[in-house]
């Protein structure tokens, strides 16, 4: 299954790149159009929002037309989300929010498509470690993404509000148009890379996924007849809560990232220079999650969790209560520790469901909303107790992963506990 392997893999390099993009564009765009930290994260409430509202049809879509054909569609409903960005340059935020919103609809199909992919195409005790893997290039993505856009997107010299504010209306039009523009070849650059390689996976030739074998089935008939829902299973409603508060804290620190380093007390950066710092951020989870796909062959992969979710409230805490380099490198080096913490969340809901894998992926799809929601309340304290003092919100988020990885650190020896 190497080469089914190396194909999907190519799935998640792109929506990771895509994703960390985002953080990019946040600030970019909330200096264009003199945000708020909340209005600002309405980038992050379309676009993650696209996850909740998208994932249950997607995992529809799925069963009806195969894993496959659902990638593509997933691609080129994506290349369409991006080529929308040159006409929203040209005309507001909320166009932008809109193509937020459409292009995060396709990379939630690929998302349904690809995670229950890979947990299949081998051992089920090895489905953390295989994930993890493909995981560490998404966050080659997530990595070259920032700085990136730093370059392309981030290279004018932006000008403050009070500057801004100092403008005839003509000239801030003028101004506004002339930043947003910055935007529309990178994005169009996007849009024709999703479409050729939806071209690529449509005619590549993968192996079907049969989920169940025959005593699979006949239990998954038996609890049919009794109306036996996918929540049922207590540990896939419980990683559920743990992805949504996962993906809440990990786009929270991303989020913000830009705005911290250029906080006075922090680093002063640019942002321009600071984009650079958050390839750092998303590097550092590249890196962890190489060398978690060795550690968790031989350590439970709840224990490796538990232990990574205990060190990002550590360093989380000495952010906020830090300042200078300490603070800086210390919410950087988060990034580190989030490196398994997808992956292994994902198999771990995913263990002993059967034939109902795919409606599993689909409610896990559905909790990447935390994406959307989690940022959202951080701004609303940025905006009246200090942008330091917010990141209270992604400690809360940590201490949930560290119970969940606990209660569950022995579930592939146990098996029968998790359910």
């Amino acid at each position: 299954n190497t080469g089914p392997l190396v194909i999907i893999t190519i799935l998640f390099f792109m929506w990771g790149l895509l994703t960390s993009l985002n953080d990019v564009l946040i600030p970019h765009l909330k200096a264009i159009y003199t945000l708020s930290y909340v209005q600002a994260m309405l980038v992050q409430f379309c676009f993650f929002g696209a996850y909740f509202i998208v994932s249950w049809p997607a995992g529809m879509l799925i069963k009806r037309i195969g894993y496959q054909r659902g990638a593509v569609t997933g691609l080129l409903i994506a290349a369409s989300g991006c080529a929308m960005f040159y006409p929203a340059a040209n005309s507001g935020y909320a166009l932008f929010l809109l193509a937020f919103f459409v292009l995060a609809s396709g990379i939630t199909i690929l998302q349904v498509a690809a995670n229950p992919y890979v947990t299949v195409l081998g051992d089920a005790k090895t489905a953390s470690s295989r994930l993890t893997l493909t995981q560490a290039f998404n966050s080659l993505g997530t990595t070259i993404a920032p700085s990136l856009g730093g370059m392309l997107i981030l290279s004018g010299a932006l000008i403050g509000a009070d500057q801004i504010a100092a403008m005839s209306a003509a000239e801030q039009a003028a101004h506004r148009a002339k930043e947003a523009a910055t935007v529309q070849g990178p994005y169009l650059a996007l849009a024709a890379a999703l479409a050729v390689l939806a071209i690529f996976f449509a005619f590549a030739r993968l192996p079907k996924i049969e989920h169940a074998d025959a005593a699979d089935q006949s239990a998954t008939k038996s609890a049919s007849t009794e109306t036996t829902s996918v929540f049922a299973h207590r540990h896939l409603v419980l990683g559920a809560i743990g992805i949504f508060l996962y993906v809440g804290g990990e786009v929270s620190i991303g989020s913000f990232l830009i705005n911290f380093l250029g906080e006075s007390n922090i680093a002063a950066l640019s942002a321009a220079d600071a984009a650079h710092y958050v390839s750092y951020y998303w590097g550092g989870a590249m890196v962890g999650r190489f060398i978690g796909f060795a550690v968790m062959r031989s350590v439970s992969p709840g224990k490796a969790l538990a232990f990574n979710a205990a060190c990002s409230m550590l360093l989380i805490a000495t952010a906020i209560l830090g300042s200078g380099a300490v603070a800086m490198w210390a919410i950087i080096a988060v990034g580190l520790c989030n490196s398994i913490m997808f992956p292994t969340i994902f198999s771990m809901a995913l263990h002993k469901l059967g034939a109902q894998t795919g409606q599993g992926s689909g409610v896990l799809c559905m909790a990447i909303v935390g994406g959307a929601l989690v940022p959202f309340a951080q701004g609303f304290l940025a905006d009246h107790i200090g942008l330091q003092m917010s990141f209270c919100i992604p400690v809360v988020c940590y201490a949930y992963i560290l119970y969940f990885g606990w209660k569950y650190a022995d579930m592939y020896q146990h098996s029968h506990d998790a359910n």
